[in-house]
Order: C-alpha cells, then structure tokens, then sequence
C-alpha cells in the first residue's frame, strides 16, 4: 500500500531559517508549498524567495496581507510608542499574522501541517499541546509565541526546534540552498531605522529631559524616540544617562547617571494568555522580560510578579513570558 504523503505549508521568507525548514521537511518525504506572505512593498525579497524556491523545486506562492499588517501590527506599534510604551511587533504579528491570517491560507490549501523557522519546540501530550524553548538557547524564540492557541499548536512544526543556528547555516551551505549566506532579517522588519521611521509617521514633539529632581538637562524631540533603559542618543554631555521613565502627562524625558535607578523588583501586566490552563497562584517560576533577558525566578500571582531579585529596566509594553524550566506557561503585556 502506498504511504500517503503529508502537505506542508511552510512560511517562506526566503531567508536561511524558513528555507532549510523547507528543505528539512522535504527531505522527510513531505509535500511542501512555499507560502511568501506581502506585508509591505518589498519586491525584492519576494523575486529572491520565488528563486529560490523553484532552485529547490517545490510549489511557491504568494500571499498578500499588506492591508491587514498595517492595521494589526504597524498602526499597533505607532499608538503604543505615541502612548509611551515599547511595544514588541513579533508577538502580535505571530499570534494575529503569521499564526493567524496566514495560518487560515494555508487551511485553504488542505495541508496537514503548517511550518515556520522559528526556533522552539511543540510537544503533544495528554492534556494538550506544549510550548517549550528550542534546543539553542541562544537563539530560541519561545518568547515570541506565547500568545499561540491550542488550536495554532496543534497545526505547527518547527523543522529547527533541535539545530542550532550554525548547523542551520551549514546544512543550507551544504546542501546549495542560496539562502545560507543572506543578511539576518530585523526583528522590526518594517522599521529598520526607528529615528527616521518614527520622525516620518509621528513627526517631532520637543520636550524637557530632566533628572529625578526635575531639574532641566536638555531636550528631546519626542518621547517616542526613546525607551526604558536606552543610554545612546540621549544627546546630553556628562554621561552616560539612562531613560529611567517617559513622563508622558508633562511630555518630559527623565534620566539618570545611576543605573541602579533602572532596578525594579515588582511587575504589573495585562493581556494575560495561558499555554495551557491558568496556574494556581502564588507560584514560583521564571520570567523573562524582553528578548535578550535571561529568565529570573521570583514569585507569580494573578496580575503581578515579584522577582528575587530587581531587574534592570522592566519597560511598560514589553511582554513579561513565564518559564517552568524549558516550558513555556504564559505571558502578558507589561504595564
């Protein structure tokens, strides 16, 4: 009797991660379609993943959600940093874009799986499907995807979860696939350059930046430019200065020279979502407040965590993920 071959949608930027998913998965026997998702004029990318695809002879298609990325990710992180937050675009693409709108395409083409080059982990158990930190510490991105849903879990595969990002390199170098050597992509993909990005959609509002006594050191052109813990680009001599807050009511930037100012030990968020199920609070476990954050334990309750010991810049907007050992239990949004 003849194996039944399984289809694979696969997000297909066309760079090194999402093509050697592509080629892991089609040398396991699977049928693969190239899905490249438009979120912004980027003809360029779009010629180089189409190449690319058909150099690795599997189907390639293409996607058009530029309209539905502005609305849910662009316009989302300009009313966040307008609101004095910093947000993170990739948990609310991936959950609302890559997991969600793209997700229902590849529905639309009767595949079985639908795959990414994320680097993480889903296990199936008996009481539902599991998020776990990919093999690669380093380069795991577990913190992006706690937002995903039974559901969105129970159609994904990450071909990655178990290689490190330098054996990826080297199976796409091996094995010709032209991608190995293209530039890694931004984390905010459509704003590479926040200054210009930010000056071109929300323009200049000059203010005072002050100390903690609320003396006058300077000014700034807007408060949007700037972010908790930021050093650089404060513009002030006799430094270094850190954003220690954005005063948002009298548009007032307040620094400091003492790092120690940045240090907090409690945290509020919202916009809460759970892996699995709710917890029961209290609870000890770890938390990881920003990408290049190592997790730190402390206690978690219903609305709030209290770290053993203070964390330098907890910044409102951010997400704050939840750590038990390698699995992922939840997150929510800093406030």
């Amino acid at each position: 009797m003849k194996k039944e071959v399984k289809k694979v949608v696969v997000a297909f930027s066309g760079g090194v991660d999402s093509s050697t998913s592509a080629f892991l998965l089609k040398k396991e026997g699977f049928e693969i379609v190239a899905l490249f998702m438009k979120l912004f004029n980027s003809r360029d990318l779009e010629d180089k993943a189409r190449k690319l695809a058909k150099s690795m002879d599997i189907t390639f298609k293409i996607i058009d959600l530029r309209k539905e990325f502005k609305k849910v990710v662009i316009d989302y992180f300009i009313r966040s940093y307008k609101a004095g937050l910093t947000p993170n675009p990739c948990v609310v693409c991936n959950k609302e874009i890559k997991f969600g709108l793209f997700l229902k395409e590849a529905d639309k083409l009767k595949t079985d799986y639908f795959a990414t080059g994320h680097y993480a982990k889903v296990l199936k158990r008996k009481d539902g499907f599991h998020l776990l930190k990919a093999d690669d510490l380093k380069k795991d991105q577990s913190y992006f995807l706690y937002r995903l849903s039974q559901k969105q879990l129970s159609k994904v595969v990450f071909p990655l979860s178990l290689h490190a990002k330098e054996e990826v390199k080297k199976i796409a170098k091996k094995n010709k696939i032209a991608s190995f050597n293209f530039s890694e992509s931004q984390e905010v993909c459509f704003a590479p350059d926040f200054a210009k990005f930010f000056k071109k959609q929300l323009g200049e509002k000059k203010g005072e930046i002050v100390d903690k006594e609320g003396k006058v050191l300077g000014c700034h052109n807007g408060l949007w430019f700037y972010t908790v813990g930021q050093r650089k680009g404060i513009g002030l001599s006799g430094g270094p200065y850190f954003v220690i807050k954005k005063d948002l009511k009298n548009n007032c930037l307040v620094v400091s020279k003492e790092e120690k100012d940045l240090l907090r030990k409690e945290l509020k968020f919202e916009k809460v979502s759970w892996v699995l199920k709710e917890p029961k609070f209290p609870v000890k476990i770890k938390a990881k407040i920003r990408y290049g954050h190592n997790p730190a334990s402390g206690t978690l309750f219903k609305n709030k965590f209290v770290f053993d010991k203070p964390q330098r810049a907890i910044t409102p907007g951010q997400s704050v993920v939840f750590y038990k050992g390698k699995e992922v239990v939840g997150g929510g949004i800093i406030i």
